[in-house]
């Protein structure tokens, strides 16, 4: 499952002196569908070639770039799409497989899939009666 909880956020207001919200913040949505979950991420208006994405231990974290400079004579009357580097982290717990994270950018919007790894999936535990062992039934354990 992915930890909810993200300590670099705090950090973050506090090194921007702000107790406002970041305005560099990512808005995202993650969900399980089946054996993985999937995060998605708004990121609209930024190159793909900036796109970077890395798994250390159980943190993933995502990274992209906007920008955008006037051009010569233009003069500025609102300036409220931010630009720069965002950046997101998040918390992987152990059951999930790293190995095989998968990520799409289309629209956008980044899609990561991050499967359940085999070892934490659900399996089925045959119950043996009496020191024969004979199979007497199958129980689901989640």
């Amino acid at each position: 499952m992915l930890m909810r909880f993200d300590p670099f956020r705090e950090f973050d207001r506090f090194a921007q002196g702000s107790t406002w919200p970041v305005r560099n913040s990512v808005p995202l949505d993650v969900y399980r569908r089946g054996d993985r979950f999937i995060v998605r991420v708004d990121l609209p208006g930024i190159d793909p070639s900036s796109l970077d994405i890395t798994i250390e231990k159980n943190v993933l974290t995502l990274k992209a770039e906007r920008s955008w400079a006037p051009a010569d004579g233009d003069e500025m009357i609102v300036s409220e799409r931010p630009q720069g580097t965002f950046t997101r982290r998040l918390f992987l717990g152990e059951g999930l497989d790293t190995d095989h994270v998968a990520a799409a950018y289309e629209h956008g919007v980044l899609t990561v899939t991050v499967p359940v790894a085999e070892t934490a999936k659900a399996r089925r535990i045959e119950v043996t009666v009496g020191s024969e062992h004979e199979p007497a039934g199958v129980i689901d354990v989640a």
